[in-house]
């Protein structure tokens, strides 16, 4: 069994033991990060049902159409323990897969399932209890192994080589559209699969945290909030906002309160650690801000988690109590944003480490004058 297939296989057996630890009889996968996650299948999301079936006990089974049987197969999770069986169109797979199930008892099962799927497994197995997988899952892919953490540094380090190149377009005279559209090719030229979202956002747009990027010209003084990400051949993804200003005088007050942020985010990221709670790493960054009279202009919480989606667990924001462990990877991300003039934002990628935290994105969170 190769490594690829190996990790898969750990994999499945955390989630067979964390279902069987919540009473659970399995739990069924559609098309999506979870399906990834656990197969290493990146099935085409389609009307026809693809779902692995991993019992907490028992035989795991892929079910997919039977066009769709070669890419399962060519997919890690034909070298797995698992068995593959197809159907052809117009046959029923839902009564395939209810009879891979239990008449009783509970079943977890991952958000993704569309809702055309899992009616039709209720009316079909009534007296099953239908459950939220998420609870679970989302807890095991919390945790990055080894192999995770080195793809999200790659993603990290190709989304660092965009933003190093920005001077190449960013500039006066340009709109944010334009500027949007040079930033996507680059996002795809560094080595990302594909490009997942740009924000560029001038002047009083980077009051709004997602700013729709628009036909505004760029205009000497503006500040602009880029945050931009992608996603990886590996599946990870990656997720940076650096804050420029477009020539040597920043708007009035901006110095000022960007130094606040940039001590916020510096301050946020120093304090993940081994058993912080979340929610301390948030007050890191708001705490700041608030001192300086920011803090209603602060209107997100400063992290969400990041692997195979974008935002995954962990959130870090307030009154999230659970304690980081080693492995979590995370952005720390405050911004401050003051309608009708200007904002700023600053993100990172983070890994929680046994002895504090490892940085993914690497360029210097300086302001930045073009």
């Amino acid at each position: 069994m190769s490594g690829i297939a190996e990790e898969l296989q750990h994999r499945q057996d955390r989630a067979r033991r964390a279902a069987a630890a919540r009473g659970w009889a399995g739990l069924l996968v559609t098309p999506g990060s979870d399906l990834r996650h656990l197969a290493g299948y990146d099935a085409m999301p389609l009307e026809r049902l693809t779902c692995l079936v991993l019992p907490a006990d028992g035989p795991a089974t892929l079910i997919v159409p039977r066009l769709e049987r070669a890419a399962a197969e060519a997919a890690p999770a034909g070298a797995l323990d698992v068995r593959l069986a197809d159907y052809p169109d117009g046959a029923d797979a839902h009564d395939l897969l209810a009879g891979l199930l239990p008449g009783t008892g509970r079943i977890g099962v991952v958000d993704a399932m569309p809702a055309a799927h899992l009616l039709r497994l209720q009316d079909r197995l009534p007296a099953i209890r239908w459950e939220r997988a998420a609870p679970v899952l989302g807890a095991l892919r919390a945790v990055k192994s080894p192999a995770e953490i080195a793809a999200l540094a790659e993603a990290g380090a190709a989304i660092d080589e965009v933003h190093r190149r920005m001077h190449r377009w960013l500039r006066p005279g340009r709109t944010e559209t334009e500027v949007a559209e040079d930033i996507a090719a680059a996002i795809r030229d560094t080595g990302h699969a594909r490009t997942d979202f740009v924000i560029v956002a001038g002047g009083p747009n980077a009051a709004s945290p997602h700013h729709s990027s628009g036909a505004r010209v760029l205009a000497p003084g503006d500040a602009v909030v880029v945050d931009i990400g992608g996603t990886m051949p590996s599946g990870y993804r990656s997720d940076c906002t650096r804050t420029y200003v477009l020539g040597p005088t920043p708007p009035p007050g901006f110095a000022d309160s960007y130094a606040v942020l940039q001590a916020a985010q510096r301050a946020s990221v120093a304090a993940v650690a081994p058993g912080v709670p979340a929610e301390a790493v948030d007050a890191a960054a708001r705490e700041p801000i608030t001192a300086a009279g920011y803090g209603d202009a602060f209107l997100h919480r400063t992290g969400h988690g990041i692997g195979l989606d974008t935002h995954e667990d962990p959130y870090i924001v307030a009154g999230n109590s659970e304690p980081l462990r080693e492995g979590m990877a995370f952005s720390v991300e405050p911004g401050i944003y003051l309608a009708g003039r200007h904002g700023a934002r600053i993100e990172d990628i983070v890994v929680c480490t046994a002895d504090g935290v490892r940085r993914l994105n690497t360029t210097s969170t300086d302001l930045v004058h073009l």
